[in-house]
């Protein structure tokens, strides 16, 4: 792999960190793409919301737009009564799953480091 230098950063529209990995740095596209990835079968918007449980509809629209606009999910529609969609992870989209269940399986293993460091600093930051 070839390394980048700081002034291939310095572009937007040639940054991979800015151009495209700030799209995940959201609350949500990181948890739907988990979602979708854990089960075998594309979901309907009701499903992720409520296998979700704290998004708001709002939210999750904007989410699934966003992550469909980036080529990670695909939105089917059904032209049934009463009318039906499904979202499902493209094949970019499952390429992406190693490398989230990876910084996933990180997050549970340090989360209590990371939960004792934040407790030290706010108790620190108090008596400032």
């Amino acid at each position: 792999m070839m390394r980048k230098k700081p002034e291939d950063f310095s572009a937007l529209s040639h940054c991979p960190i800015r151009n495209v990995l700030d799209r995940f740095g959201d609350k949500w596209s990181i948890l739907v793409i988990l979602v979708l990835g854990e089960n075998k079968d594309a979901m309907r918007f009701n499903e992720l919301a409520q296998t979700i449980g704290d998004i708001s509809q709002k939210m999750l629209t904007v989410t699934l737009r966003t992550l469909e606009a980036d080529g990670m999910v695909v939105r089917k529609h059904y032209p049934e009564i009463p009318p039906r969609v499904e979202y499902d992870l493209t094949d970019l989209g499952k390429s992406l799953l190693p490398h989230v269940e990876g910084l996933v399986q990180w997050a549970v293993k340090n989360y209590d480091s990371i939960t004792k460091a934040r407790k030290k600093f706010a108790a620190r930051k108090q008596l400032v």
